[in-house]
């Protein structure tokens, strides 16, 4: 009986342990149901996604994401598409890109507007792996002597008046890549500013700067071309979600998905290269 005794409670705690455990791999099981019918959305059955208001080219065109057109309406479906929503089980709504990534509850499933993902802000809010990295490109106007510029090599022949901000990543692309002497301004205002006035042929930033600065502040500005895989330092754009979210892991692995089958290279190449006018300089 005096061993009963002893061994009673052992036995009880290997039971419980192996009931919780169980319990664990069952409730693991569910969160990786990455099926509409086990993803625990704003609403049942239904994708919610948010972007802003408005929403630009080539990012969403004619701001209507709705249609899918535009490298991050075009995304946000094939997300979608992953994860077994038709499109018509897609809802779209607007934010503004600083409420979005507040710290507190969303009113959607994921926030596809350029949220580069950093340290400090995924400390109030989750990320899906990287849909986007940034490229170096070269700003110009119509008429300069690098407009009609096509490779590395008749960039460089060129020898262009190249500006960047000081201590970015765009300089040292100018510098140490091409091997040319840049213009050194103290932000990206006063190297524009030079470019309007004719004082330098070409301005390198990140390709997003690179659509405003060529559709907006630029006078006839064109987007000469972009440099592949330049960005070495950058972690990239990724989907944004409430903190926490159960279906951030899902989102993820859908991301993850669409780069491996080669789907989201023909998203960028086509929206981002061809339709909007930036090609990649080799």
């Amino acid at each position: 009986m005096k061993k009963l005794l002893k061994v009673t409670p052992l036995v009880i705690a290997a039971l419980l342990l192996a009931g919780c455990a169980a319990q664990s791999k069952t409730d693991s099981a569910a969160s990786t149901d990455c099926t509409p019918s086990g993803l625990k959305t704003v609403t049942g059955g239904t994708l919610t996604i948010a972007t802003g208001s408005p929403a630009y080219s080539p990012w969403v065109l004619n701001d209507a994401p709705e249609k899918g057109e535009g490298f991050e309406a075009a995304v946000a479906y094939a997300v979608a598409k992953q994860l077994g929503y038709e499109n018509s089980a897609v809802k779209w709504i607007r934010t503004t890109f600083d409420s979005a990534i507040a710290p507190g509850p969303k009113k959607f499933d994921f926030n596809i507007q350029q949220y580069s993902i950093t340290d400090e802000r995924a400390k109030v809010v989750d990320f899906s792996s990287a849909y986007y990295k940034s490229n170096q490109s070269i700003v110009s106007y119509q008429g300069s002597k690098i407009a009609k510029i096509t490779d590395i090599a008749g960039l460089k022949a060129a020898k262009p008046r190249l500006g960047a901000a000081v201590a970015s990543t765009s300089l040292d692309l100018i510098e140490k890549t091409l091997g040319l002497k840049a213009q050194v301004f103290n932000d990206n205002a006063a190297a524009v500013s030079a470019l309007k006035n004719g004082q330098i042929d070409g301005l390198v930033v990140d390709l997003p700067t690179a659509f405003y600065l060529s559709g907006v502040e630029v006078p006839k500005g064109i987007i000469v071309g972009q440099f592949d895989n330049s960005s070495a330092m950058d972690n990239g754009a990724g989907l944004l979600l409430a903190k926490d979210s159960p279906i951030t892991a899902c989102v993820t692995k859908a991301v993850d998905a669409i780069r491996a089958s080669g789907e989201l290279q023909t998203i960028t190449d086509k929206w981002l290269t061809s339709a909007a006018g930036a090609p990649v300089l080799k």
